[in-house]
């Protein structure tokens, strides 16, 4: 079988479970659990595969020397890196724990049967617990990838209805966050933000800062880098605005505030075409002309603005530096690449660095998590000896979070006489999606975090390189799965942009389905045919047929509404993982307001570990691709960003939440597939074809409010 490469990194049994004395099998994983369930699904694959009770799992959260590497949460990877990994990892440990008792017994391997760690030989009725033989002691072995996992005919627990681990605390109200830690000598920190990205510190009103060190409050100034620092946390909150009010900032130049849909078509760029997802190092070929067989050919673009994360509690971090040694606690979802590019930028050693994962506000891509920990440490190296707690505001959040760059997608096609697509084009321009502290040369790391650049000793901001992976970032399903003829594809790294972006949920892939699922519309109208048999025409994937199908019996086994329309959009996140059909039936009011009424979505993830956390991811992932559609927009000017509350950047609300129905295709004994980011691209091309159903009106640029619906009427 293929190296699993959470396997490569951490080859080592013992570095993903161990067995207690007292009768607990304790699992880690280097995949974070930021509410998509992992920890659950991962406790539910190692309890099927070790024959032991759910209960008897205890999954310990991820932290820096002491859980397997598996770099970043993110690309819905979790399920076939670490579930694959553990899966046999648990095997491996199986077989090792069944031969053990068979020497003890003195029996054949054979006649062992194994209840609830309970190892008892049919032949001679004795018996021997996982603890008697293993509790306490290391495996001292590596993970067979060879080992014999289970048949999916003696499943109990994979693919059944589970909790999810830490329900009760989070329904209760007594989970514990990062936000909520509380140490011995704690401080609270606030950091004093510039105007925008590119102002600089002139200085500080000696005056204020002698007033607060008169009220117990510590300023520490690196040189742009601004906190204060107090015991108490509204008094930390109170000076950090007085001495806001006190500082002195250098704002030229400001940021570029002409139309970004310009500069994304017009600045410079770094151009390459696509084969087969990949970006080529050669010439760009010029736009071909339409094929002699063409008799319809049509042109669109579709634009995307930026968007941010919206967590709806700003991050926080706990720092302590104390004898040379650093301990963080954060929300990261990548404790080992921030412990790395954290060295870096403060000219530590890792092996100084400890960084502990704790549940705080995720955000499935990379929100201000590992750049409030950043901050934290800056706070805590100033302090040292004292547990820090840093908290941005919901002003920080929303204006100094890395964002998900706007988009430009140019798309064409061309159709034949008999409907099929001849030829088709796309062309996507964006910023970079993959600016996560990942290390490498010439201090990449340390150099993406935000308070680097602000330092007396700065650290620029990198100029990043394209992303040459298959179906990366600008280009994520950028190559569509359909079985077009004549493609023409090409990605726009565009530079010189005005925010800063990185990663969130689906990278390119959403805006880029979104202009793919559209257009399929566009050009089954104009050949004349249904908008579903045009997709299952141009797929030879049973499965991607499947899921559509599926959808579409669903959503049209209930006659339409008056007044309302229906849509549909599909994709198979980047091509090789989950595929998900989504409908959508809205209604537009007269106040050109998109009302929600019922969504339909179908998934093929392969084999099913937890069919409730698997159909709330694919429910979540439509509702936050349902907001970004319909609301979402960073605003900024020359002086900075000015959507920094919830009503300059609304999000969808309670009531718009439609009625949604989750059919999960499950596929015993198929690989897992990745499934978080797989309806995100497919809702946005559903609810903007629902748009055209019901009103006639064809919109491209999002978000679709009513100012976007009621002017495009008026075109």
């Amino acid at each position: 079988m293929p190296t699993n490469p959470s396997l490569k990194n951490s080859p080592g049994l013992d570095e993903w479970l161990s067995v207690t004395s007292d009768g607990r099998i304790v699992i880690t994983s280097g995949k974070v659990d930021i509410g998509q369930r992992i920890s659950t699904a991962l406790a539910v694959i190692a309890a099927e595969e070790l024959d032991v009770n759910l209960s008897r799992i205890d999954f310990i959260r991820t932290e820096t020397g002491l859980s397997p590497d598996e770099g970043v949460t993110s690309g819905s990877n979790s399920m076939e890196q670490s579930g694959e990994a553990l899966r046999l990892a648990t095997a491996t440990a199986r077989r090792r724990l069944l031969a053990l008792a068979a020497e003890a017994l003195d029996v054949d391997e054979a006649t062992l049967d194994v209840d609830d760690g309970l190892i008892q030989s049919r032949d001679t009725n004795r018996s021997m617990t996982y603890w008697e033989i293993q509790g306490d002691k290391p495996f001292g072995i590596e993970v067979d990838l060879d080992a014999d996992i289970k048949s999916p005919d003696s499943y109990r627990l994979v693919g059944n209805r589970v909790a999810a681990r830490g329900i009760a605390d989070i329904v209760g109200g007594t989970m514990i966050y990062v936000h909520d830690m509380k140490m011995p000598g704690m401080l609270h920190a606030r950091v004093v933000r510039p105007p925008h990205a590119k102002a600089t510190l002139n200085g500080v009103d000696d005056g204020a800062l002698q007033r607060a060190a008169d009220t117990g409050t510590q300023v520490v100034r690196d040189g742009s880098f601004l906190a204060v620092v107090n015991a108490d946390e509204y008094a930390a909150l109170k000076g950090a605005e007085r001495i806001n009010a006190a500082a002195d900032w250098r704002t030229d130049p400001g940021l570029d505030a002409r139309d970004i849909f310009e500069q994304l078509t017009t600045n410079e760029r770094l151009s390459m075409p696509l084969e087969n997802g990949v970006p080529v190092e050669a010439p760009v070929p010029d736009q071909p002309a339409p094929p002699a067989n063409a008799a319809v050919t049509l042109k669109a673009r579709f634009e995307r603005p930026y968007h941010m994360h919206g967590s709806i509690a700003p991050s926080a971090a706990m720092a302590l530096f104390d004898n040379g040694e650093l301990t963080v606690w954060t929300h990261s979802q990548g404790v080992y690449v921030l412990r790395a590019s954290m060295a870096g930028a403060l000219g530590m050693d890792e092996e100084n660095i400890t960084i502990k994962h704790m549940p705080g506000s995720g955000c499935y891509g990379h929100n201000g998590a590992d750049d409030v920990a950043f901050d934290a440490a800056l706070a805590a190296r100033a302090i040292p000896g004292k547990p820090i707690m840093l908290k941005w505001t919901r002003d920080d959040e929303h204006a100094w979070e890395p964002y998900s760059s706007a988009m430009v997608m140019n798309v064409g096609g061309s159709l034949d006489d008999s409907g099929a697509v001849v030829a088709w084009s796309h062309e996507t321009y964006s910023d970079t999606h993959v600016m996560r502290p990942r290390p490498g040369a010439g201090m990449s790391g340390p150099s993406r975090l935000l308070a680097a650049r602000f330092l007396e000793k700065p650290i620029p901001p990198m100029t990043p390189p394209p992303n040459m992976q298959a179906h990366g970032g600008v280009h994520r399903n950028l190559d569509p799965l359909y079985t077009f003829a004549n493609k023409h594809l090409v990605k726009h790294l565009v530079r010189n942009l005005p925010l800063r972006t990185s990663a969130m949920r689906t990278l390119g892939g959403y805006a880029n389905v979104f202009a793919i699922e559209s257009f399929m519309d566009e050009l089954a109208e104009a050949g004349g045919l249904d908008p579903l048999e045009f997709r299952l025409r141009n797929l030879d994937d049973d499965r991607a047929k499947a899921v559509l199908t599926a959808m579409s019996e669903k959503l049209n086994a209930v006659p339409l509404p008056e007044g309302r329309g229906r849509g549909i959009g599909f994709g198979q996140y980047k091509n090789e993982k989950t595929y998900a059909a989504v409908g959508v039936e809205l209604s537009v009011n007269d106040a050109a307001e998109v009302q929600l009424h019922r969504t339909v979505i179908a998934a093929d993830a392969g084999q099913v570990v937890d069919p409730d956390g698997l159909a709330a991811q694919m429910e979540g992932g439509f509702l936050q691709a349902a907001s970004w559609t319909l609301f979402e927009a960073v605003k900024f000017d020359q002086d900075g960003i000015t959507s920094r509350d919830w009503d300059d950047y609304p999000i969808l609300r309670f009531d718009n939440i439609p009625e949604i129905e989750t059919i999960l295709m499950d596929r015993p004994g198929d690989p897992y597939l990745g499934a978080g980011e797989a309806v995100s691209g497919p809702t946005a091309g559903a609810i903007a074809n629902a748009i055209y159903n019901a009103t006639g009106q064809r919109l491209r640029r999002l978000p679709f409010t009513p100012d976007a619906i009621r002017d495009a009427a008026l075109r």
